[in-house]
């Protein structure tokens, strides 16, 4: 007799600074006041997040990353995280996105997964060792302005999940 597996159906909450605080920094503008640069021309939104990088010949990269569009619902199969530097993703396509993290934890399971929907002007930056999973662009090609370290040494460590653990996303397409 074949053992039937229910699915874990993830479902995403809205993005906010204060539900990611504990896997990053949500990269927007809100109320925070400008610095007023370039003779009067520019509003600088100042240190909005913290770039780690660990290493003796580390050093930090700007790179694009141009990811396809999901199909849903998507099985989740594994999750990574860098010991060694933090990695932002800053949307440049108009697009939301969801952004899937878990807690810090050395062997994850269904209940350190968190889901988020992220706006189309919220960039998130992962704090160095937080478990989420590869960039997951909703409704079209998206690309991303990705800050990261890059140097010596063995940065992306993966979890995969076990073939009897069935975990699902469920998302529902619409607009930003």
């Amino acid at each position: 007799m074949k053992t039937i597996i229910q699915p874990h159906i993830l479902t995403p909450t809205p993005l906010s600074a204060e539900n990611f605080a504990p896997f990053g920094d949500v990269i927007e503008i809100n109320d925070q006041a400008p610095i007023i640069i370039n003779d009067g021309n520019t509003k600088r939104y100042d240190n909005l997040a913290k770039v780690s990088c660990v290493g003796d010949d580390s050093y930090t990269a700007i790179s694009l990353f141009r990811a396809q569009a999901r199909l849903f619902p998507m099985r989740i199969y594994m999750m990574e995280k860098h010991p060694f530097g933090s990695q932002s993703f800053q949307p440049l396509s108009g697009e939301p996105y969801l952004v899937l993290v878990a807690d810090a934890v050395d062997s994850l399971t269904l209940e350190n997964l968190h889901l988020f929907l992220a706006k189309h002007n919220q960039g998130i930056n992962y704090h160095v060792n937080t478990w989420h999973h590869p960039v997951l662009a909703l409704n079209h090609t998206c690309d991303f302005l990705v800050v990261d370290r890059k140097g010596s040494g063995h940065n992306c460590d993966e979890f995969f999940f076990d073939d009897q653990i069935h975990i699902k996303i469920q998302y529902e397409r619409v607009s930003n």
